[in-house]
């Protein structure tokens, strides 16, 4: 892989040769990202979709339900089809490096970014900034495919600091037409996704030049396919073009933080009313005749036995120069998750399950009606400044705490070095 302009030393970034769709066949490859569908939404997505990259990202959608197939099984169908689309002319490797333009549009929201490479090294020197843990069993998962495959077909989605020079060296990239639209359709919403190949060598330096500057990245959503292509990595140390993560960059003003909501099941042995006075101990709770959406930090809505209260954390219980404890989720693990209902690990606990705020919270009353949960909590979203002290303090955020909104496709850009 040539890599005009790269950037030295622990934080590297540079522009490469993408794997893209053939021209006018975007709208055939485009796929969600794997884990925001089941293998189920899958296997219907693609019954009429031959060349939609889930069946690269989630090989077993593609294969017989029955029997289960082995990961063997699933990694050599997911290598056969991508040589399939490599072969027919589905997708294609460009012919010089580049990087690339990407536009993501979700009703009135729009955010533009660059895909590009990121080094493991990066990753491992902590300037590509992380704020969450892995779980080893889909880091391996993840990592074996990456082998099978000899490619990163998803794109992380990373932020970076707000850059003058940066910003318009996107703006001048993007004012033609794109080389490459599609929309991705995913339960009710449609997002519009556009990419623009940027390959003049006076610009990739700038470009590179700019990233230099900045020093480092954060990671905002995608953290196991950073850690499974980190191990991907390490298990082909000997292959210089395995060394890279592939990420779609955004200025941190840009992206979008939903709400990421709880629904517990019990109350840990108390009615609904004694529960509301036990919180009263550190919240101040008032009923609310109608959803309760949290307008600001450190405020709660609480749904349960068909009704809706805010509550206010009390002045003096937010550790002020924490940048982990002063989060709302971890105030929340805190205060009452543990306190009132015992839950002291959130990534381990069964009564605890977590909503993405795409889903409303309509659907945290019908998680409640419908006595799949006791008790529902709508939190404030997460700021992504307050993520980027976490991660720039080399610190750790509670599980589930930021939801990103829209999420950004796969089948338009992967990096491969497969022969």
């Amino acid at each position: 892989m040539s890599s005009p302009g790269e950037v030295p030393g622990a934080f590297r970034v540079a522009p490469f040769t993408a794997l893209r769709p053939a021209a006018g066949r975007a709208g055939e490859t485009i796929a969600p990202p794997y884990d925001v569908v089941s293998v189920a939404e899958a296997r219907a997505r693609i019954a009429d979709r031959s060349n939609d990259f889930l069946r690269l990202s989630l090989p077993d959608a593609a294969l017989p339900e029955a029997p289960k197939p082995t990961p063997r099984e699933r990694y050599a169908a997911a290598r056969q089809t991508l040589d399939d689309f490599l072969s027919t002319g589905v997708v294609a490797r460009d012919s010089k490096p580049a990087y690339y333009i990407y536009r993501v549009r979700s009703g009135d929201h729009t955010q533009t970014g660059i895909v590009l490479l990121v080094s493991v090294e990066s990753y491992r020197a902590g300037t590509l900034r992380r704020h969450e843990l892995t779980r080893p069993d889909k880091e391996t998962d993840r990592s074996r495919l990456i082998q099978a495959l000899e490619s990163q077909t998803g794109l992380v989605m990373l932020a970076h600091r707000a850059h003058a020079g940066l910003a318009t060296l996107i703006a001048e990239a993007s004012q033609d037409a794109p080389d490459c639209e599609a929309s991705l359709h995913e339960g009710g919403a449609v997002t519009g996704h556009s990419v623009w190949v940027v390959d003049d060598e006076s610009a990739l330096e700038r470009i590179t030049q700019a990233f230099g500057e900045l020093g480092e990245l954060f990671i905002a959503d995608g953290h196991h396919r950073v850690a499974a292509g980190n191990r991907a990595a390490a298990a082909n140390a000997d292959r210089p073009e395995a060394q890279w993560l592939i990420g779609a960059t955004f200025p941190a003003d840009e992206l979008r933080i939903l709400d990421y909501n709880r629904v517990v099941s019990g109350l840990n042995g108390h009615s609904p009313a004694a529960f509301l006075e036990a919180l009263s101990g550190s919240f101040e709770v008032t009923p609310s005749a109608k959803a309760a959406r949290p307008k600001q930090p450190r405020e709660y809505g609480l749904y349960l036995d068909g009704g809706w209260h805010s509550a206010r954390l009390r002045p003096g219980l937010a550790p002020e120069d924490d940048p982990v404890g002063s989060l709302d989720v971890s105030l929340l693990g805190e205060h009452l998750l543990a306190r009132l209902l015992g839950i002291e690990d959130s990534r381990t606990d069964p009564r605890i399950d977590f909503v993405g705020g795409a889903r409303g919270l309509q659907e945290l009353e019908r998680r409640v009606d419908s006595g799949d949960a006791s008790v529902a909590i709508a939190l404030y979203p997460t700021p992504m400044q307050a993520l980027m002290e976490v991660a720039g303090a080399g610190e750790i955020m509670p599980p589930k705490s930021t939801w990103f909104e829209p999420k950004l496709a796969d089948g338009l850009l992967a990096y491969s070095w497969a022969g």
